[in-house]
């Protein structure tokens, strides 16, 4: 991957004071419009932030607080360096390369530790940096104040796990509150401030590696947000029914740890725009560069997936299930559509065994391997992390000389210290052994697809999955419109869509065997554009496309990397237009929550002088009611031409843009 820093101009700060005076230093964004102030006037370091004109983040305590370390007290010296350029290629990314630009502030504390911020144009992260003599330290704790300005309204995603609020899969819709109204229940990253006349507070956390990953909770008292963080596992267990384990007691501390290091970037991403949100690089930006020296292996794509419908297929003359015919018939239909994959999802191999290199009898794998090798369809492999932890050198060696493409990792349901480093042992081993993955159960993106780009996707998204079994109150057509800003800043998502069986608001139910989504199906293919998703899934049934052949074909002909990518139009939690380039290609998916609305789409973005074709999937004039109904258009357009929508309630739209004939 390449890296390429130029560093303009580099400049001491001069902080002659006496020890015993207050000292304070401050850094700017290269525009000058975000700026951030460092002090230790309260006799502890805290920082805040400017934005827009004035302060959204007060004066917050933020410090590492190392075993055997006195606590920082005061800033001993400071360093900045401007104008730093960096241009980062961006495989499997939602753009193939893309600047930025930053000033850096380099402090020492009186305790030897310093802290590096660095402040872009469209937000703001330090980090902290220990460099201790001692080879092994151990982190007590981490101050993470977020005092923001008034009383901001919260997008905060909260921990669904009442009994254990560190273990749980990082799925949740969004609660949005009033700062003063928020619950102290602990919200999982990103967490969303809107402050007002535009300007959104998103932050994040980068470059997550042998630590804990950061929650954040509200306190509507002092109107602050503090982090939180899940302290080492001290002794796990393991649930019978699949062998994943989990925490039964904790150490006392977060972490245990090199004396000299950096730790994980806390991100502030500011934005005027709600559309400049999806489309923020500053997680990717910050994540330590690839370890992987040649990516050509790694093939992104979509897959036919078994799970969802619950291996539901129909009219067929075999057994549907777990087995071989039942797969031979995913790879068919596959194969015949221009689909790349086909995964094995939980049961290929008994999950209670925590065994996964024994697969059940019903299953011929070499065969299913060299059945879809001859079709040009590639197999992945469902697990649980752990399992294959265990079993990490053995099964990466066998299953990649088997000519698996790679697997699907779920339920590690934690981010303590000891699992964070269980997913960079498992990309490292995976990349060695050319196999890619896709992590479900996890928690949010921090980086680590820039790291290991063979690890394409990540979950952490209240997916297509809670339509199996969700309260008819869910609202899935508002947390669409919503997450996309949001929880995509950090990067991909593995939703799952590709539902045949779409319903409105009045008709849904969940039916765990048999699901349908909410919205109409436009809503269902605008997915495909909208979500960043390099590894992305036909979710129904192979006999539920029967007759959908339109639409399989329209999903099976979009990439899932792009050249470029930009939000057109939209507002968080109303409804989001995105635009793609891909070689020369355009490709428009709209979205919106229960409210119906019409839009006009300007197609301005395309290269002038230059004649197109515009194929449109919308929704039809009775989708309101009867979800699945759309229209397929198609229509001449340029750069000069803007073109009227109407989207449904829970409707939307999705259409890809050739080059005329």
């Amino acid at each position: 991957m390449k890296f390429i820093r130029i560093a303009a101009l580099t400049s001491a700060l001069s902080i002659a004071f006496l020890a015993a005076q207050a000292k304070s230093v401050s850094v700017s964004s290269p525009s000058g419009e975000i700026t951030v102030h460092i002090s230790d006037e309260s006799g502890t370091p805290t920082y805040s932030i400017e934005a827009a004109g004035r302060t959204i983040v007060e004066p917050s305590e933020f410090a590492l607080n190392v075993e055997g370390v006195k606590a920082p007290k005061a800033i001993k010296s400071g360093k900045t360096t401007r104008n730093i350029h960096e241009n980062i290629t961006a495989p499997f990314y939602r753009c193939a390369n893309f600047d930025v630009d930053y000033n850096r502030l380099i402090i020492t504390f009186d305790n030897g530790n310093r802290a590096e911020w660095r402040v872009f144009n469209d937000g703001a992260a330090f980090r902290h940096i220990t460099r201790l003599k001692k080879d092994a330290v151990a982190v007590k704790s981490e101050t993470m104040q977020l005092r923001p300005s008034g009383n901001p309204t919260l997008y905060l995603p909260h921990s669904n796990n009442p009994d254990n609020p560190l273990a749980m899969a990082f799925q949740n819709t969004y609660s949005v509150t009033p700062l003063s109204g928020a619950s102290d229940v602990i919200a999982f990253l990103p967490v969303t401030a809107d402050m007002g006349n535009g300007l959104k507070l998103t932050v994040l956390e980068s470059d997550l590696n042998s630590y804990p990953g950061m929650f954040v909770r509200a306190d509507s008292v002092s109107h602050t947000l503090s982090g939180v963080f899940a302290p080492r596992a001290a002794k796990t267990d393991f649930y019978p029914w699949r062998k994943q384990e989990y925490v039964t007691e904790r150490d006392s501390v977060l972490a245990r740890t090199d004396g000299s290091r950096t730790y994980p970037w806390r991100i502030f991403a500011i934005t005027n725009r709600d559309i400049d949100m999806p489309v923020n690089n500053l997680v990717y930006a910050l994540a330590e560069p690839s370890k992987v020296a040649d990516t050509s292996w790694i093939r992104p794509g979509k897959v036919a997936w078994d799970w969802w419908n619950d291996w539901g297929l129909s009219g067929v003359p075999f057994k549907a299930g777990i087995n071989t015919d039942t797969y031979k018939y995913f790879i068919d239909f596959a194969a015949d559509n221009g689909i790349e994959y086909v995964v094995l999802d939980e049961g290929w191999y008994a999950p209670a065994s925590g065994d996964m290199l024994t697969v059940i009898p019903e299953i011929d794998l070499p065969g299913l391997i060299a059945y879809g090798k001859e079709k040009g369809v590639g197999i992945v492999l469902w697990t649980v992390f752990n399992v294959l932890d265990s079993q990490l050198e053995e099964a990466c060696r066998t299953y990649s000389d088997m000519g698996v493409a790679g697997f699907k990792v779920d339920f590690l349901d934690s981010d303590h210290q000891q699992a964070v480093d269980m997913t960079r042992r498992i990309a490292d081993a995976c990349a060695r052994h050319k196999l890619f993955l896709d992590y479900h159960g996890i928690y949010k993106p921090v980086g680590l697809n820039r790291t290991y780009p063979n690890v394409l996707n990540f979950e952490a998204v209240f997916g297509m999955e809670e339509m199996k079994w969700s309260d008819p109150k869910t609202d899935m057509p508002l947390y669409d419109v919503t997450f996309p800003y949001i929880r995509m800043m950090a990067g991909p998502v593995d939703y799952t869509p590709g539902a045949m069986s779409n319903a409105s608001k009045a008709n849904w139910r969940a039916i765990y065997s048999a699901p349908m989504s909410m919205g109409t199906r436009a809503h269902q293919l605008s997915c495909y554009i909208i979500h960043d998703s390099p590894f992305t899934m036909f979710c129904d049934a192979p006999t539920n496309y029967r007759g959908e052949e339109e639409c399989v074909s329209f999903i099976a002909s979009l990439p899932v990397v792009f050249d470029s990518t930009k939000v057109l139009d939209g507002r968080l939690g109303e409804y989001i237009v995105t635009m793609r380039e891909k070689d020369g290609s355009y490709f428009v998916g709209g979205a919106t929550n229960w409210d119906a609305r019409d839009l006009s789409i300007d197609f301005s973005f395309l290269p002038q002088g230059r004649d197109f074709t515009a194929t449109i999937f919308s929704d039809g004039p009775n989708a309101d009611r009867q979800a699945r109904d759309y229209t397929r258009t198609a229509t001449a357009v340029n750069s000069s031409v803007s073109l009227p929508v109407h989207l449904a309630s829970g409707g939307g739209f999705a259409m890809r843009i050739d080059p005329a004939k």
